[in-house]
């Protein structure tokens, strides 16, 4: 395996039959197809072109729709053993939630960019199911899906409730499949999760709050608001949530300038000069701290300024990028170096995550979206989209 600084080697050097794999590294709980990782590589590969990849991205979707769950869940990973059995995995500690939009992204952005309506049209099943799960976790009917704790790709994190950057992937789907297949129906549902978004997740005036006594409570901060639940609002930043909402545009054109100030000034404060995944970080001692540091199944790595306790992802990273990109900011050109030099390190590394204060490498060698990151930002300068 030769592994070099133009990214698409890697998303080659993980390619099978049944889609990406999550990493190139001979670790058995990489070499799986994971929805969320695969799709982010898919993406990658319809802006990038290269039409071997783009046939493994195809390859993907198929495999996670094949092992779809009868109620409408998407496999968090599905794993071909050498015997022929196959191991489908819902997630660990808790169901994962996000590999339901992931994959309607997917497919409709797959659909759009090789004008294959055929396979939109054969995965609407999976994609009806997928979206009427989506809707019972609302539970209350209220239009917010409800997320457990480690319910998405913060699998370690403190997050849970109506996690911001779980509202914001499934607008995204449902406009993808609104571009592809229109109704009115569709149509009054984004316009309603869009303005409860818009009004629910910064501070205000907005007269009809989800959370009435919480949203009086709350200070202002200039980025969206990672999470409501029934405690209140938890207002820490999140890099993934406030970057998708950028790339969708959420958000009149006054607040989605205080989101970009705030992080430009954050990520240029920092030795990477990249965003960290969640910010400030959790430090021993601080009230959080005893619920992170029980929020893991084998071994605790969510310390400070690691994993998504603050570490730097070039995955989260690229979404980022592409957001800048999509708003004409010249920024996306340092976001992309800085990646791609993350993704240089150690020999062509393309590590899972940095320390954002000592700037080690942290988790594991060789991770596809790593090098989908880079693909991402430098297909968007170039001027390539995707269907958002």
């Amino acid at each position: 395996m030769k592994i070099t600084s133009d990214p698409l080697s890697l998303l080659s050097a993980a390619r099978t039959d049944r889609g990406f794999l999550a990493s190139a590294s001979d670790i058995d709980n990489y070499k799986r197809i994971w929805a969320r990782d695969g799709v982010i590589c898919g993406l990658a590969a319809l802006l990038s072109g290269n039409q071997s990849l783009i046939q493994t991205f195809q390859a993907t979707l198929q495999t996670l729709a094949n092992h779809q769950h009868e109620l409408g869940h998407i496999p968090s990973n599905v794993n071909f053993k050498e015997n022929g059995k196959v191991e489908i995995s819902f997630g660990g500690l808790a169901g994962r939630v996000d590999t339901i939009s992931w994959f309607i992204i997917g497919v409709c952005n797959y659909a759009e960019s090789t004008n294959n309506l055929d396979f939109f049209k054969k995965m609407l099943p999976n994609i009806n199911r997928g979206f009427q799960l989506l809707k019972a976790w609302e539970f209350n009917n209220n239009h917010l899906i409800y997320v457990p704790r480690s319910g998405n790709w913060a699998d370690e994190y403190i997050t849970e409730g109506h996690i911001f950057y779980d509202q914001v992937l499934r607008l995204w789907a449902l406009r993808c499949v609104q571009r592809l297949d229109p109704t009115d129906q569709m149509a009054q549902q984004i316009d309603t999760i869009t303005r409860i978004l818009e009004g629910n997740y910064t501070a205000g005036s907005y007269a009809t709050p989800f959370h009435p006594k919480a949203y009086k409570e709350i200070i202002n901060k200039p980025y969206w608001m990672a999470s409501i639940n029934p405690s209140g609002y938890q207002t820490m930043f999140d890099a993934f949530g406030n970057s998708i909402a950028l790339l969708l545009g959420l958000g009149e054109v006054r607040f989605r300038e205080s989101v970009l100030i705030y992080t430009e000034n954050l990520r240029n404060e920092l030795p990477l000069k990249l965003l960290p995944a969640f910010w400030e970080t959790i430090k021993e001692g601080d009230k959080n701290w005893e619920l992170l540091t029980h929020n893991c199944k084998y071994e605790f790595r969510n310390y400070a300024y690691e994993f998504h306790n603050g570490g730097t992802w070039q995955m989260v990273n690229g979404f980022y990028g592409m957001a800048l990109s999509a708003s004409k900011n010249q920024s996306a050109r340092d976001v992309l170096e800085q990646i791609t030099t993350l993704n240089a390190a150690e020999n062509n590394g393309y590590y899972e995550n940095f320390n954002s204060k000592t700037s080690n490498a942290i988790g594991i060698k060789y991770c596809t979206w790593s090098a989908a990151g880079a693909i991402l930002v430098e297909e968007y300068i170039n001027g390539k989209r995707l269907l958002v």
